[in-house]
Formats: structure tokens, sequence, C-alpha cells
């Protein structure tokens, strides 16, 4: 079956970054790319679809198959259903704050990616490098659900050649530290079981989210992975915020979102290479 990639458009900068993101990706994998536009009534359709034909031919060169879709209704509901539909894989969206599609920004965002079982890789204004994401960092902490996100990246590490980058609270607690321990050597297994360079390290736990941000700038990161737990960590090491953080980053690193317990089977055996 052709892979999808879904890429939430409303013809912003960021969204052609979003958009860039994707075919970056899709270059990779040999995926179809599918725009989608929501518009609030259908007499908004026709001016939406001639700025989509725009888009593709823009991107044409780069050949990708890139549909453009336009749909009437809430972007909120409507992305992930529209992706579900798709079977798509991955959804690329850009995310800003003071034009376009005012809702996707900040924890707004989460409202998205919470109506949706796809994956989501949320960009700010930063340009994909030509290489992809040669660089992830992923924070493990002490929820059951942290190490669900190792799949997706995982799969994308496979075809980039990332280097990945585990990083896990400093704990002064034994029991707390030990279970720290026991992630890493659970990520240690699982990514050299898949012939993925990793690396590990110990950041402060307070403040986790900013400590993650300034870790990842430090190794000049290309995507941080986080689930969507939006609670509060077992651990304390987190906050309320600690997605919107992540998402809305100083550093404009782009974030993998993946919902606890939601990696499609699909997505798992689309990258499948060994």
């Amino acid at each position: 079956m052709k892979k999808n990639f879904i890429v939430p458009h409303d013809f912003t900068e960021v969204a052609n970054i979003a958009l860039a993101h994707a075919l970056t990706t899709a270059k990779k994998v040999g995926a179809s790319i599918h725009l989608l536009n929501v518009v609030k009534d259908e007499s908004d359709i026709s001016d939406a679809l001639k700025k989509m034909e725009e888009i593709t031919s823009m991107y044409s060169h780069d050949n990708i198959e890139i549909v453009p879709n336009i749909r009437v209704g809430r972007i909120f509901e409507d992305i992930g259903l529209f992706a579900a539909e798709h079977q798509a894989e991955l959804i690329f969206m850009g995310t800003h704050g003071a034009h376009g599609w005012q809702h996707i920004l900040g924890s707004n965002a989460l409202k998205v990616v919470i109506n949706s079982s796809v994956p989501f890789i949320i960009v700010q204004e930063k340009s994909i490098k030509p290489t992809g994401y040669d660089s992830i960092v992923v924070p493990l902490d002490l929820h059951k659900e942290t190490k669900q996100k190792l799949t997706v990246v995982a799969s994308l590490a496979k075809y980039f050649g990332s280097q990945v980058h585990v990083v896990t609270p400093d704990e002064s607690d034994d029991f707390l530290r030990h279970e720290v321990e026991s992630n890493i050597v659970f990520a240690e297994r699982y990514f050299n079981d898949r012939n993925i360079n990793m690396t590990s390290s110990i950041i402060p736990s307070h403040s986790f989210d900013r400590e993650v941000i300034k870790y990842a700038a430090s190794v000049d990161a290309d995507l941080i992975a986080i689930m969507n737990l939006n609670k509060n960590s077992f651990i304390s090491a987190l906050t309320t915020n600690y997605e919107q953080n992540i998402i809305t980053n100083d550093a404009l690193i782009p974030t993998l979102i993946v919902n606890p317990s939601q990696i499609s089977n699909e997505f798992s055996a689309m990258f499948t290479t060994y």
C-alpha cells in the first residue's frame, strides 16, 4: 500500500516549512503527501483550492505525489479524522502565533494531537536540513508509556541514520534512580538491537522541560521525541505545561509527539527493515 503523510496547510510560511519536513521524509520512504485545508464554509472552498494548486505546482519538481484536499469543518476534529481515513503514518504540522490558524499554537496544538491516533511532527519556523533528522533527543521519564515512542524514533533513525540521544532526569531517591537506570538499559538494548547509535545522559530533574531543550540545543538536535501525557509526572520532574513548552521551545527544534498506546501498526510496519 502507498504510504501517506498528512500536512495541514493554512497558506502560511510555517505550513510550507512543515511541508518541507514531510517532503524530506517522504523521499526516504516513498510516501505520498496529502495537503489538508479546513475551511469554515463551502463558499471558501474555491479560493482555498486555487491556493492549494499553487502549492502543489510549486513543489512538483520533488517527484513526490502531493494531493490537495479541502474539508469543511473544524481543525480539532477533522485533521485526525482525515488522517484515519487515509491511513496516514505521520502528520507534519506547523505551529505559530500571530497569523494563520491561530488555534494551532501552544497547548491548543495538543487538542489536535489528542484527536488523532497518528504520530505528529510539529514544526516551528525552522527549515529541515537536507539530510533530515540527523540528531534525535529522546527524554525518558518514569511513565510506563514513555517507552512507546521508541518505536517511532527507531523507525525514523533507521531511515536517516540518526544519532539518538536519550536523556533521563537526575534522581536522588534510590528507588527512582534505579528506575532511571533501568530505562537507560532498556533503551540501549532496544536501539543496539536495531543497529542505531545511541548516547545516554542524565540531566537535572528540576524544570525538566527546559533542561531537555537546553540539552537538545547543545547537541544540535533536529527533533525532540515526547509522549502526549499532558499531566504531571509521577516523579514530579514534569509540569502540566511540559508538552506545550517542548512544542514551542525557543530553539525552534521540531517535536515528534505520540499519544500513548496509539502507535499504528501501519507506521511500525512502514519502516520495518530489520
